[in-house]
């Protein structure tokens, strides 16, 4: 996020092959020279290794998808659109229509979502081939300005599919309890966040790999401090 001068990866992948979001020495370097304390986390955990989804198009319907259920109901869902669609690209999508799109599990705003979606790229009203030429800053304008798409939503098309090296995204729930759980904070204030924000520069997407993972209970040994009942452990 505050991205200005990130690089722009150019990347050709196959959609078929596992692909994870790429990162080396460089970022580790930075992040343990600047925080030694997230320094000691990475050496803990080592590489995480973190798929991303290099196609814009499906990358976008699958955080719309995903919007506020469980990662179980996201991957069942997906799993019938995938057999039910077979390619998910704007045609296939508008061709389904919202009947066959609420028979894989989408509720009827999201199909909404979703056909709207479609539809703008389908007419060329929304620049998504664009998306990887610009800014940070401006990859989250053109994408909030679809209906679905929030700042967080955003966020994470920037990191999990544009790869972005700079991604800290405030609105994350489990990068607070990541932040809480290294630093021993029963809170992360604003003014907190934005030091490790700056710490962590330019390699915040790196940086919540980790504590996605520290979240997760990669370090046993950490606890979070909001939580009354790790707190008695």
């Amino acid at each position: 996020m505050k991205m200005a001068g990130e690089s722009r990866p150019f990347f050709v992948m196959i959609k078929a092959m596992n692909s994870y979001f790429s990162y080396g020495e460089e970022a580790i370097q930075s992040l343990a020279t600047n925080d030694p304390i997230l320094g000691e986390v990475i050496h803990q955990i080592g590489h995480v290794f973190r798929e991303v989804d290099p196609d814009l198009f499906t990358a976008v319907i699958h955080q719309m998808v995903g919007q506020q259920i469980s990662s179980k109901a996201l991957n069942t869902i997906w799993k019938r659109m995938n057999e039910g669609l077979g390619n998910i690209n704007a045609e296939t999508v508008l061709n389904a229509g919202s009947v066959k799109l609420r028979s894989f599990g989408l509720s009827s705003r999201k199909c909404e979502y979703v056909l709207a979606f479609a539809k703008r790229v389908k007419d060329g009203s929304f620049p998504l081939n664009q998306l990887p030429f610009l800014s940070d800053e401006e990859v989250v304008k053109e994408l909030c300005s679809l209906s679905g798409v929030g700042q967080w939503t955003a966020e994470m098309i920037l990191l999990f599919c544009l790869q972005r090296q700079d991604v800290f995204s405030a609105d994350d729930l489990a990068i607070l309890r990541g932040l809480r759980m290294v630093y021993h904070k029963r809170k992360i204030s604003s003014a907190f966040f934005e030091r490790c924000r700056k710490r962590y520069h330019p390699y915040g997407s790196v940086a919540s790999l980790y504590l996605w993972e520290v979240a997760g209970g990669a370090i046993p040994s950490l606890h979070d401090p909001a939580n009354k009942k790790e707190r008695k452990r």
